[in-house]
């Protein structure tokens, strides 16, 4: 599975149209209850050499290929680090305490500057991980041990909200460990609130909830990933895709059209056609306009990822538009 470092990070941003499908069920009256129309979460088991492996720039395409089956942990290290030596040896510790439930996949930096790129790593170490092929930025320097088990937890916790419940086999897995594993990820008790409302598909309730965390929590960064989408998916439920097509193609230049047509564009992946949408929408403005542009971009390159290469394109002609 060889090959130079992909052009996009494989998996691209979360299609959340499923979670839009129920949201606009649950709104119309006498609409079938909530339910997620995606299926039934793949609970698969995959065999790996080990559950801590060794990413090149060539190689990332398994690395991201294995984060629809277990989130796997992205860990950007280089000899010279010394945080890097106190933290490498907590991460394979806690790797293997969660039993085949996640993968850790340690860059070496200095020797692959494509994935530095791409993750936009700005220090070493620099920890991110992957669900679905989606980065979701986790922390930089060396952290202690119950802080990782902790964000461990936390991004079980978002894996499952996208499906992402399978586990791997390692030949150097300790049996013992993953039997011992909960078989369901413990949710921090400060999300409970945010992941419950989410779950009845109360997105309006769910961002009131994430917001409050982040209120206490402010570097939450499952908290922050959650709240993008669920602000993402309150703008949505209950809205006509046809109506919302309909109405961008009849006011090209509306703001609010063209915004609600950029939110379905995203929730259905169709990342790059909202980017463009809203960039040339920018350019074409007001300055009133442009900060509301401008602000809905930015939240949307959350929700995809900042180290999405579509984001860091989108971001870098946002920058050349403004100066």
């Amino acid at each position: 599975m060889s090959q130079q470092i992909p052009e996009r990070i494989p998996g691209g941003g979360i299609d959340l149209s499923h979670l839009a499908a129920r949201g606009q069920a649950a709104a119309q009256p006498g609409g079938p209850a909530a339910a997620g129309a995606g299926g039934a979460p793949d609970a698969r088991v995959v065999d790996v050499p080990s559950l801590v492996m060794d990413v090149t720039d060539a190689s990332f395409e398994q690395a991201a290929q294995l984060s629809t089956v277990v989130p796997v942990v992205v860990e950007l290290w280089a000899a010279w680090s010394e945080p890097n030596a106190e933290l490498s040896p907590v991460l394979e510790k806690v790797t293997r305490e969660f039993g085949g439930r996640v993968l850790l996949a340690r860059v070496d930096a200095d020797a692959n500057p494509g994935l530095v790129q791409a993750f936009q790593a700005q220090a070493i170490p620099t920890v991110v991980a992957l669900v679905a092929g989606r980065p979701v930025p986790l922390f930089q320097g060396a952290q202690p041990e119950e802080q990782v088990r902790d964000v461990f937890t936390q991004l079980l916790q978002l894996a499952e909200q996208h499906g992402v419940v399978g586990r791997v086999a390692a030949p150097d897995q300790d049996a013992t460990a993953a039997d011992a594993a909960p078989s369901e990820p413990e949710i921090p008790a400060a999300h409970v609130a945010a992941v419950e409302a989410a779950e009845r598909g109360d997105f309006a309730g769910a961002v009131a909830e994430w917001e409050a965390v982040l209120a206490k929590a402010p570097a939450d960064a499952v908290a922050r990933a959650a709240l993008v989408q669920m602000r993402l998916l309150q703008r949505l439920s209950g809205v006509s895709a046809e109506e919302v097509r309909a109405a961008a193609a009849a006011a090209p230049q509306g703001i609010a059209e063209q915004l609600a047509v950029a939110d379905l564009d995203v929730s259905g992946g169709h990342v790059e056609d909202a980017f463009l949408r809203l960039l040339d929408l920018f350019a074409a403005s007001d300055e009133d306009a442009r900060a509301v542009v401008r602000e809905r971009l930015l939240e949307l390159f959350e929700v995809v990822g900042v180290a999405d290469p579509r984001v860091i394109a989108a971001r870098g002609r946002l920058a050349n538009l403004l100066y």
